[in-house]
């Protein structure tokens, strides 16, 4: 039996890195299994880089 492993972001922050990033209209067509590994690497660099900004703001 396959677990699903909880997200770390949120739908909503991951939606909004793939508008940045650039490959929105891929997810919206082939879901989250369709981007390039590239892309995904991408897109949880630039969340890091968030969170890290918003822990240096504190």
């Amino acid at each position: 039996m396959a677990r699903r492993r909880r997200s770390v972001m949120s739908e909503e922050l991951k939606m909004e890195l793939a508008k940045e990033l650039g490959f929105y209209d891929t997810v919206q067509q082939e879901g989250w299994g369709g981007i390039k590994a590239k892309d995904a690497g991408n897109m949880v660099k630039r969340a890091i880089e968030m969170a890290e900004r918003a822990a240096a703001r504190q």
